[in-house]
């Protein structure tokens, strides 16, 4: 949007230029019109002027304001004191009426080198009264739920204004209730939730976030420092020497341990094989008090076995005999019952052909050309045509070609 501005205000100005260079050139080549052309050109040079302040205004204060990733912008309006935020955008500012302040949300880390040294300008100061130097980071971050509350009273730096008094007030008042060793090893983690607790409150009452406290490296004066070293060392050598001492005691110790161990273990397996020698006993004595009875009944079953399978085996036996004897009788009877069913069957068939040819007697003697009609049935198959004169007296037709004679 900035840019489009400036290209416009340099196209006016650009105009307004040749314009007025033309009406220069008119009022030098045409003098004979006058004070009219004269009036002209000072007209023309007022625009060109208010123009060129007006494009000058807005170069140096735009009527907009951008808000980049991480940033939150505050508006406010002078005169009915309305307030806006607005996040990653562009908003219409107007100059003497809206006042913007635009603030970064990212994180910020605030390091005090003052201290960071113990020979520096303003060392810390440990319950001793010894001199030292700590590094530490203190980070931190606007609060976007309070900027509406506080956003006309923060500073410009913020970090010089509000989070160095507020630091430097907690830390030299923390560090003086802990000793040298303290610090340095067994009270780090304390000191630093101490400060973290004290600091948050302070920076939380100016609309800050404390998001946390890092001590680092802490710096002690070199003649303390080298008597802490040999302090240390003997420390370390008569630590070291109490734990020889304590070792060789434990392994003497161990030693005891092990012969009683050893006895203990001996008794404990030789009693152990006695028991199992006396239980091994025991229980061969009662395996046998229970294997006995069990031979016993062993023997008493296989008698009543054996027993049971002579009687199995006459009852089969006898079963069989009874199973022919009735399957003889049942065959004698199913014979005769075949005989008489021939019998009858024979009787019948016979009485069925004698009334048969009773009927057809009787057929033949009411029809005699049944006769000639059954030969040619029968002889149909082989004689394809038969030319044979009629009987005289109505007789049987063959008769003439069979050479039968008349009686």
């Amino acid at each position: 949007m900035l840019e489009r501005l400036k290209h416009l205000l340099s196209q006016v100005l650009n105009a307004l230029a040749r314009s007025a260079g033309d009406a220069a050139n008119v009022s030098a080549n045409g003098a004979r019109r006058g004070l009219d052309g004269l009036a002209a050109v000072r007209g023309l040079i007022a625009i060109a002027v208010v123009v060129a302040a007006a494009g000058y205004l807005l170069y140096r204060h735009p009527p907009f304001k951008s808000v980049e990733r991480g940033e939150l912008g505050v508006r406010a309006n002078r005169l009915t004191g309305q307030l806006t935020e607005w996040r990653e955008g562009s908003v219409f500012v107007l100059p003497l009426l809206h006042e913007t302040r635009i603030f970064a949300l990212r994180d910020r880390s605030y390091r005090p080198a003052q201290m960071a040294s113990a020979e520096g300008t303003s060392p810390l100061q440990s319950l001793e009264g010894l001199s030292l130097g700590v590094d530490l980071t203190v980070r931190y971050a606007l609060d976007a739920a309070r900027l509406r509350a506080v956003w006309n009273t923060l500073p410009d730096d913020i970090s010089a204004d509000i989070v160095d008094p507020a630091v430097q007030g907690v830390i030299y008042k923390v560090f003086a209730r802990y000793t040298v060793r303290e610090i340095f090893s067994t009270k780090r983690v304390e000191i630093q939730q101490a400060i973290e607790s004290e600091v948050g409150t302070r920076l939380a009452a100016d609309g800050l976030v404390l998001r946390g406290v890092v001590i680092g490296k802490v710096d002690l004066p070199q003649d303390y420092r080298r008597g802490m070293n040999s302090l240390l060392a003997e420390e370390l050598a008569a630590e070291k020497m109490r734990y020889t001492l304590d070792l060789k005691d434990k392994r003497v110790q161990e030693s005891a341990l092990d012969a009683e161990a050893e006895k203990v273990r001996r008794e404990k397996t030789a009693e152990a094989a006695a028991r199992e020698q006396v239980i091994a006993a025991r229980a061969q004595e009662e395996a046998m008090a229970h294997v006995l009875p069990f031979k016993q009944r062993q023997i008493e079953q296989r008698r009543l076995e054996a027993e049971a399978e002579k009687v199995a085996r006459v009852r089969s036996a006898e079963g069989s005999a009874e199973a022919r004897q009735i399957e003889a009788v049942a065959e004698a009877q199913a014979r005769q019952k075949l005989a008489d069913a021939e019998a009858y069957r024979l009787e019948k068939i016979g009485k069925a052909t004698a009334e048969q040819m009773e009927r057809e007697g009787a057929l033949v003697t009411r029809h005699p050309l049944l006769i000639q009609k059954a030969l040619a049935d029968k002889l149909s198959d082989k004689v394809q045509v038969i030319i044979a004169p009629p009987p005289a007296d109505n007789g049987f037709i063959g008769a003439t070609l069979l050479g039968a004679q008349k009686r």
